[in-house]
């Protein structure tokens, strides 16, 4: 029998690799209830490519609002997750998906807990236009309402007006 002292057993085993499971949180988002479609294919697309890398996904989180808003029910479920530690990787098919603007902010913030983001696709699908437009006339409407009052006649004069602007831009293209 051989007695061999547990520093050294601590030694070789802490220069081993150690295969660690790696927790994923895959997060879909739409911004209207008639993407639906796109939504679940999202989910079946982000799915086959957890499996493909060999991830446990625990969670599937998903959104039918503007990548603008900030109280969605699955974006606040997913920092929960993140600041309790309970995922390792969040994964996305487009940057968009999870924030229309300061995507570096919030990788930056996970981060700071050990999680990374990862996007499945590089470029943003074709018609992230139309989504884009809509998000834009969040933004003015939102800036409109603080500037005139979230009630009056020149916050929806303005508004209408950026509308029909936007559709004289997209005719002239």
């Amino acid at each position: 029998m051989f007695r061999i002292p547990e520093s050294e057993v601590r030694r070789i085993a802490e220069g081993l690799p150690i295969s660690k499971e790696v927790r994923a949180v895959i997060y879909a988002r739409v911004s209207s209830a008639d993407q639906k479609s796109d939504l679940e294919r999202q989910v079946e697309y982000l799915t086959q490519y957890c499996s493909s890398k060999g991830y446990r996904v625990t969670d599937v989180l998903s959104d039918i609002a503007s990548g603008l808003k900030t109280d969605r029910k699955g974006l606040l479920k997913l920092f929960n997750y993140v600041v309790n530690r309970q995922v390792d990787v969040v994964v996305v098919a487009y940057r968009d998906r999870l924030t229309r603007f300061g995507f570096e902010y919030l990788e930056h913030f996970f981060k700071q807990y050990g999680v990374r983001i990862e996007v499945a696709f590089g470029e943003e699908p074709k018609n992230a236009y139309q989504e884009l437009v809509e998000d834009l006339i969040e933004t003015v409407t939102s800036f409109a309402g603080k500037l005139y009052g979230l009630r009056s006649r020149k916050k929806k004069r303005f508004v209408e007006g950026f509308k029909k602007l936007l559709e004289e831009v997209e005719k002239s293209d």
